[in-house]
């Protein structure tokens, strides 16, 4: 028995690896989150739908445990990389002493894809760090964007607002300007891979007050990150050698 983790990218058809279009392919049933299920949607034409809406992530997993029991050839699909703030890590927990097997297909996330529209601040050593305390503590989120400053990392960070957090971004920012300079290089990417997509540049002073939501990558770069023709970069060091 075995169930497909697969990551779709955040724009999902035009994002896919052909190793994720070919696991979908061979399934029966797919599970995920609205959303992200109608991303794909052309690809799972008849096949049967698990779908939940957020915060219902163990019910929709163990929905497409048990699918998979039954001797279907089941997928259970995150935006981005499935590994990365997606299903992966739950669905190994869940299907542990159940005899099910769990292949995990890797997709392109979202810091990986909005970099590549910003141009490519990720180029050097860099974290990823997610605004939302629904599932981690605020006191670690402020301790990992101070660790990362601190290092001088690139930052990509993921659901920097909602409705009800909606001043997280301009919280983290106060954090980094502790010791980060106000006019470091920043970018927004909004609907990465998707329709309406949408981009800006701006400094770590601005950021502060930029207009934000779960649809939206920030990126902070380091002390090196300039602007190079309207293109967020952070030099590797190539032309220095």
């Amino acid at each position: 028995m075995k169930i497909y983790c697969i990551g779709i990218g955040p724009g999902g058809e035009e994002q896919m690896t052909l190793r994720a279009v070919r696991a979908l392919e061979a399934c029966d049933c797919v599970a995920g989150y609205g959303l992200y299920l109608d991303l794909i949607d052309s690809l799972i034409e008849g096949k049967e739908r698990i779908q939940t809406g957020m915060t219902r992530e163990v019910d929709r997993c163990a929905a497409a445990l048990e699918r998979a029991k039954q001797g279907k050839t089941v997928a259970v699909v995150s935006s981005g990389d499935a590994g990365v703030y997606g299903m992966a890590g739950l669905l190994i927990e869940l299907a542990a002493g159940t005899g099910v097997e769990v292949e995990v297909i890797p997709g392109i996330t979202a810091a990986c894809s909005g970099g590549a529209v910003l141009g490519s601040p990720l180029t050097c050593d860099f974290a990823c760090i997610s605004l939302s305390d629904l599932l981690t503590p605020w006191d670690k989120i402020e301790q990992r964007l101070r660790g990362a400053a601190a290092g001088d990392f690139c930052i990509a960070l993921y659901n920097p607002s909602s409705r009800r957090r909606a001043d997280h971004l301009a919280r983290a920012c106060d954090i980094l300007l502790e010791s980060v300079p106000p006019e470091t290089v920043c970018g927004t990417v909004r609907s990465i891979g998707r329709e309406g997509e949408s981009f800006s540049l701006t400094t770590l002073g601005a950021l502060r007050d930029t207009p934000v939501d779960m649809l939206t990558t920030v990126f902070v770069g380091n002390s090196r990150t300039v602007v190079i023709d309207g293109r967020m970069v952070t030099p590797r060091g190539y032309r220095g050698v």
